[in-house]
């Protein structure tokens, strides 16, 4: 006869949720076939050490242990995506912060440097202007600028169309913003490993998706060819935004 506890149940739904969550992470990459093969492979050996079948088991169990190794080192990149997406949910300044603890006040973004980002983007959106914008929160950005060059400039709509005017020797790469200053420009940014992507998403837009993915950044991608605006967040992105639905969102994100 089963006897269920309070403490299996909640071993079960936790267990639920942790393999929830890193099918999300995985969903759409190569990683989740190889997720799927390893899974099978442990049920089965769950199965033979129930059937008592000693040497299969045993030799089940060697392989096991030594993949665990191997699991880590296969999705290093999506422990890593687990570990952002726990401590920029709950850390997020959205929902807490030290900072409002020891101020005892909500933290206000500037609404002067929100219209200079949606007046440079919707400016260079009308002109076909590529650009990529990644706007910091509580990750640091400053692994991604060393790649780039460092420019420590308060934020205006001139400085963000000049950066990226297609003779402009910084308009490659990204801009990256933090602390309300531009602090590099002409920055690589990680590419997208997602196999789901639609073919109209180019180089920018997966760049946006990566660094998205490793950080915590909201990411203002302008398109070269189409000259629409997209916004990338989470691993995910949003198409065709319009200026005023990205002033919105700034706002609101304080940023």
């Amino acid at each position: 006869m089963l006897n269920i506890t309070i403490i299996d149940i909640i071993d079960i739904v936790l267990v639920a949720i942790i393999l929830y969550q890193l099918y999300r992470l995985i969903r759409g990459t190569a990683a989740l076939s190889i997720f799927i093969g390893i899974f099978i492979i442990y049920m089965f050996w769950l199965i033979v050490k129930a059937l008592n079948m000693e040497l299969i088991s045993a030799l089940m169990g060697q392989v096991i242990g030594v993949g665990v190794i191997a699991l880590i080192i296969v999705f290093q990149q999506e422990v890593r995506r687990f570990l952002l997406v726990i401590g920029n949910r709950y850390m997020n300044r959205r929902r807490f912060s030290f900072g409002k603890i020891f101020a005892g006040e909500e933290e206000k973004g500037s609404p002067r440097e929100a219209e200079e980002i949606v007046r440079a983007a919707e400016s260079m959106a009308s002109k076909k202007i590529g650009a990529l914008i990644v706007l910091g929160r509580k990750s640091s950005l400053d692994i991604y600028s060393e790649g780039g060059e460092r420019i420590d400039a308060i934020i205006s709509a001139g400085l963000i169309e000049t950066i990226f005017f297609k003779n402009s020797p910084l308009h490659d790469g990204a801009v990256l913003i933090e602390d309300g200053k531009i602090f590099a420009a002409r920055c690589p940014l990680p590419i997208t490993d997602s196999v789901n992507l639609p073919a109209r998403l180019g180089m920018r837009h997966r760049a946006a998706i990566g660094i998205s993915e490793h950080t915590d950044a909201l990411v203002i991608v302008v398109s070269e060819e189409s000259g629409r605006i997209s916004v990338a967040e989470g691993g995910e992105i949003r198409e065709n935004i319009s200026p005023n639905e990205l002033r919105q969102i700034l706002l609101r994100e304080k940023i």
